[in-house]
């Protein structure tokens, strides 16, 4: 027989929040999509201090990402921005000053903070229904914008009191599906792992790693659609509005 739920832990991108939805708004004000303005930053804070090719720039920081991308997908590790501009400098053989690199890795980290993105619909209003039933937590990899920031983010739309977990990738040193994330998130909590119901949009990390540690698992599919139709999740879920009845049901079940 199945423990009851005593926990729900949230994806944040493209759960809890719209990945993206900040770019419309980029356009608006007239600044270019976050790639763009990276590259754009790199080279700014290089050429002060010698002339460098822009498309040198674009190259180094295209190789950067592509490393990225293995090492999180292939090693479950998420490098933070200092790491990531770092085989960027040694590709081009250049160095900033710490002040700079500093202030360059911050524009990097807040990025999303100063155009942000929408919030799914109805999430709100679901995680104010299930905060008296359940123990509320985040389980999130981090790309670019850490977990302070992300706090911030979940601040701005006043959920950040709702929870009483908060795991971020660069803060636990790996990402999901690891084991670790979701232990990490059950010690917060104060519950057993069987006794939490983990929702998020992709089944490798949302389904399959909590499935692992002997945790529940919601795909959720308000946002995008990855495969429900052959997910392995408990329930699927394609609107907030619907969450706390899903999750009684599976109680119940």
């Amino acid at each position: 027989m199945r423990s009851k739920i005593k926990a729900i832990t949230f994806d944040l991108w493209d759960t809890l929040f719209a990945d993206d939805t900040d770019e419309p708004k980029r356009q608006k004000a007239g600044f270019p999509p976050k790639p763009v303005e990276r590259r754009e930053l790199v080279h700014q804070y290089l050429h002060r201090h010698a002339p460098i090719a822009r498309d040198l720039v674009d190259a180094a920081y295209n190789a950067a990402d592509a490393a990225f991308n293995k090492v999180w997908h292939e090693h479950y590790v998420t490098w933070t921005v200092r790491e990531r501009l770092s085989i960027v400098f040694k590709a081009l053989k250049r160095e900033l000053p710490e002040k700079e690199l500093a202030e360059l890795i911050r524009l990097h980290e807040e990025m999303e903070l100063r155009f942000r993105p929408d919030p799914a619909p109805g999430a709100g209003e679901a995680l104010r229904t299930l905060k008296p039933r359940y123990k509320l937590g985040v389980i999130s990899d981090a790309i670019f914008t850490p977990g302070r920031a992300l706090r911030q983010l979940l601040d701005g739309e006043g959920w950040l009191g709702l929870f009483d977990s908060l795991v971020f990738s660069d803060e636990v040193g790996c990402s999901k599906p690891q084991r670790l994330v979701f232990e990490t998130a059950a010690a917060q909590l104060g519950v057993d792992l069987g006794e939490i119901v983990h929702i998020g949009d992709r089944e490798s990390n949302d389904v399959d790693g909590p499935h692992a540690v002997g945790a529940r698992a919601v795909l959720f599919t308000g946002i995008k659609d990855r495969g429900s139709a052959k997910s392995q999740a408990d329930a699927v879920c394609d609107d907030f509005a619907r969450l706390p009845a899903v999750l009684e049901q599976m109680d119940q079940s």
